[in-house]
C-alpha cells in the first residue's frame, strides 16, 4: 500500500534540484525567456517526444546521447522553437554547451516559440553564464518558458510507501496552442527523487502519455518540439513501482488537464467520454475525432447543445456505431438515446445550462462493445484567431 499526497510548490522542493528563470532578452517586452533545472548528482534521464516528421534540433540533439547517459543540467528557452534550422540548429546547441562556465555533464536543450528562425546564440550564452545554479526559483523557471501561455503550470506530490520512507515527484510544463494527441506544442519536466530503476522510467512514461499528454487536444495541430522529460536524481532511497507509477500519471495528468484549460482564448475544458465502443482503439478514435472537431468546439465556444455534431463526427470517424445503440449525453443530461430524440424544448434547456460551466463531460455510450476511451478539449473561439494571426510578434 501506498499513499500520494498533493503538495503545494515547485520541483525545486525536491531535494538536489535546482532551478531559475531570467530575461535574457529574447522576449521583447522583458518577461523571463530563459531557463534551468539542475541536479546536484547526475540523474537518469527519459523522454518522449512529437510524432512530427520535422522533429527540431534540441530533439535530435538528445537523441545524439547513449541510450544510458545521465544528465545534471537542461537548458530551457522560449521564444524561438530552433526547428527546421537543419545542421546549424545542432551546431548552434553545441556552441551554446562549450562557451558555459558551470560544470555540465550531458546538458540537455530544449526549445520552445517562432520556427523557422536561428537561435540567438549569444544571447542565449550571456544568460545561461549568469545562472546561480544554487538557485531555487521554481516561479521563475514556469515563466521563463511559457509562450502564450495565460498561467504558468506546475505540480507538486509526495508519496509515502507502506513502510514509511518518502519520495517527491513534481513538474513544470507549457502548453496552450498547437496542441494535438501525440504530445502538444507543449514542453513538460518532471523531476524526481525517486530510486526508479532506469529501466522503469520509459514504460511508465510512455503508459502515462497515453491517456494523458496524447488524449488532449486543442487545435488539432501537433508540433515540432514536443518534449516531456523525466529526470530521476534517486537521492531519496525510495522506490516502489507501483506507487511510482500512478504518482507519474497523477502528475502528467494534471499537466495535461491545465494545458486544456489554457486552450489559446479558450474558456471551456471538456472531457469527451467514449464507452461500450467494439475495441479500445475504436473508442479511442472516436474521442479523439471528437476533441479536435472544429464544428465540435466551435458549438462549445457558442454554448450550443448541438448534438448533432457530436453524432456526425462519431459517424465520421467511421467507427462501428448505430444510431439504434448509441446515446449522447451532455453531464448527465441525455439529448439522444437508442434512435430517440429526447432534445425538446426543456431538456434542450438543462443541456445548454451544462454547457455554461467552465468544465464538463460529454458522454457517448456507442452500444456496441465495452471499451472506453476519454479524451480532452476546449472549445476553440475568436481569441485563438486573433493569438495566431500575430503569434511571431
Amino acid at each position: 500500500m501506498f499513499s500520494i499526497f498533493p503538495i503545494k510548490g515547485y520541483i525545486d522542493q525536491i531535494e538536489g534540484f535546482y532551478c531559475d528563470g531570467i530575461h535574457a532578452g529574447l522576449k521583447v517586452k522583458g518577461n523571463n525567456d530563459l531557463g534551468f533545472i539542475y541536479s546536484d548528482t547526475l540523474c537518469e534521464v527519459e523522454a518522449v517526444f512529437t510524432e512530427n516528421r520535422f522533429q527540431a534540433a534540441p530533439l535530435k540533439h538528445y537523441q545524439n546521447y547513449a541510450n544510458d547517459f545521465k544528465t545534471n543540467f537542461v537548458l530551457i528557452n522560449s521564444k524561438n522553437a530552433n526547428a527546421m534550422t537543419g545542421q546549424r540548429g545542432l551546431d548552434d546547441i553545441d556552441t551554446i554547451f562549450s562557451s558555459l562556465n558551470h560544470d555540465l555533464t550531458n546538458p540537455i536543450m530544449s526549445s520552445t516559440g517562432v520556427i523557422g528562425n536561428p537561435l540567438p546564440k549569444e544571447l542565449i550564452i550571456k544568460g545561461a553564464n549568469s545562472f546561480d545554479l544554487s538557485a531555487k526559483n521554481g516561479e521563475n523557471l514556469s515563466t521563463a518558458i511559457m509562450t502564450t501561455d495565460a498561467y504558468s503550470k506546475h505540480c507538486m506530490y509526495e508519496v509515502e510507501l507502506e513502510n514509511g520512507e518518502t519520495f517527491k515527484i513534481g513538474a513544470v510544463a507549457k502548453g496552450a496552442g498547437m496542441i494535438n494527441p501525440n504530445l502538444a506544442t507543449m514542453l513538460c519536466f518532471i523531476c524526481t527523487d525517486a530510486s526508479v530503476p532506469k529501466e522503469d522510467m520509459q514504460e511508465a512514461l510512455k503508459g502515462a502519455s497515453h491517456t494523458t499528454f496524447n488524449a488532449i487536444s486543442v487545435d488539432g495541430d501537433t508540433s515540432t518540439n514536443d518534449t516531456v522529460l523525466l529526470l530521476a536524481n534517486q537521492k531519496s532511497g525510495s522506490y516502489n513501482k507501483e506507487a511510482f507509477s500512478e504518482a507519474l500519471r497523477l502528475v502528467m495528468h494534471d499537466m495535461a488537464m491545465l494545458m486544456v484549460a489554457d486552450g489559446e482564448g479558450a474558456k471551456k475544458a471538456v472531457a469527451f467520454e467514449v464507452k461500450n465502443a467494439a475495441s479500445l482503439e475504436e473508442a479511442e478514435t472516436a474521442a479523439k475525432a471528437l476533441s479536435n472537431s472544429l464544428l465540435v468546439k466551435t458549438a462549445l465556444f457558442g454554448e450550443d447543445p448541438n448534438f448533432g455534431r457530436i453524432a456526425s463526427t462519431i459517424g465520421a470517424s467511421r467507427i462501428t456505431c448505430s444510431e439504434e445503440t448509441l446515446v449522447i449525453a451532455y453531464n448527465d443530461v441525455v439529448v439522444f438515446k437508442k434512435g430517440e430524440i429526447l432534445f425538446d424544448e426543456a431538456q434542450e434547456a438543462k443541456a445548454a445550462q451544462v454547457l455554461e460551466n467552465d468544465k464538463y463531460k460529454i458522454t457517448c455510450d456507442i452500444g456496441q462493445g465495452d471499451a472506453s476511451f476519454t479524451a480532452y478539449g476546449c472549445d476553440l473561439g475568436y481569441k485563438y484567431v486573433e493569438i495566431n494571426a500575430d503569434y511571431r510578434t
